[in-house]
């Protein structure tokens, strides 16, 4: 008889998200103790930590950013042979670039807006970008989540002063969308609830998502039912053309009516009670509480076929 594996949560590292994981981590793991032998572990490099043991360990990353979700980590747990999780390291690299993201998306019929995706130090200049992208352009990271480095320029002197202060790394320029913001948790495949995002100062960046009270959250979205499917479809289709697997997050930007292009998809989005993955949850009948049980009970099957073997 198999015994029952130790859930292994990580949490923390050394990326831009560090505080916004710990929080993830800690949350997760009084959660997951409810109903299995849990371990916390805190990170505070870009390596696996000490005491790991294949034979006992099964692993649920909270860690965000680099290293945990660009496919590092992943490779690092396959090569020592244990389990995890979550997406696996292939499908974690590609949804870590949000440029490769769409593209695979869009050959599964997703709406993508356009966009131009360039490394920092051979930057095009704000006149080819206004030319290709329109008045207002948002400068992001092409290969970082939380809205960190996030800028909307207005116009062409703004964005030429955001591409001179460009930190080194892959960028991402993309002709403004103004409309509402959407989020969808996917489990197994299958779209949950959707969750509709107002920020009260109009952009959804670091500070919105994390200063209390700065953004209002509608969960579910108060959407018809035809757009709600579309969305929960969108979700699914975005999810299985980045060959994703156990469970991630798809974000969305509703532009009119009908207009829906996908922003991202995050494959270890955060995990308090209150983030958008645990609302979207709700909706669809798990509390926090049930919701990480769901999510690590794809591990525990594939543990439970390892050790068979």
């Amino acid at each position: 008889m198999t015994p029952t594996p130790i859930i292994a949560v990580f949490a923390g590292g050394i990326s831009s998200e560090r505080d916004v994981s710990l929080g993830s981590g800690r949350s997760s793991a009084v959660a997951l103790a409810r109903s299995f032998p849990t371990q916390l572990f805190e990170l505070n490099s870009d390596a696996l930590p000490a005491g790991l043991d294949p034979s006992r360990h099964v692993v649920f990353s909270t860690l965000h950013g680099t290293f945990g979700e660009d496919g590092s980590m992943q490779r690092l747990l396959d090569a020592a042979g244990i389990v995890y999780a979550g997406c696996d390291a292939a499908s974690s690299a590609l949804t870590m670039d949000k440029t490769l993201t769409k593209r695979a998306a869009a050959k599964r019929g997703v709406r993508i807006g356009a966009g131009v995706s360039f490394e920092a130090a051979s930057a095009p200049s704000a006149e080819s970008l206004v030319a290709e992208l329109g008045a207002e352009v948002v400068l992001k990271p092409n290969d970082q989540g939380s809205s960190v480095g996030l800028t909307i320029n207005r116009s062409r002197e703004e964005l030429a002063g955001a591409l001179a202060r460009l930190t080194p790394g892959s960028w991402l320029a993309e002709r403004r969308l103004v409309g509402r913001e959407l989020s969808v948790g996917v489990l197994l495949g299958a779209a949950m609830g959707v969750v509709e995002i107002r920020p009260k100062s109009g952009v959804y960046d670091f500070a919105s998502k994390y200063t209390v009270g700065a953004t209002e959250y509608f969960a579910p979205a108060p959407l018809d039912a035809a757009m709600t499917l579309a969305v929960q479809r969108a979700a699914e289709a975005a999810f299985a053309a980045c060959g994703c697997r156990d469970y991630a997050r798809v974000d969305f930007i509703l532009v009119g009516d009908a207009e829906l292009y996908l922003l991202e998809i995050n494959t270890l989005p955060g995990m308090k009670e209150t983030s958008l993955l645990p609302m979207s949850a709700r909706c669809a009948g798990l509390d926090f509480t049930a919701l990480v049980r769901e999510l690590v009970l794809p591990a525990l099957g594939r543990f439970s076929e390892a050790a068979s073997r």
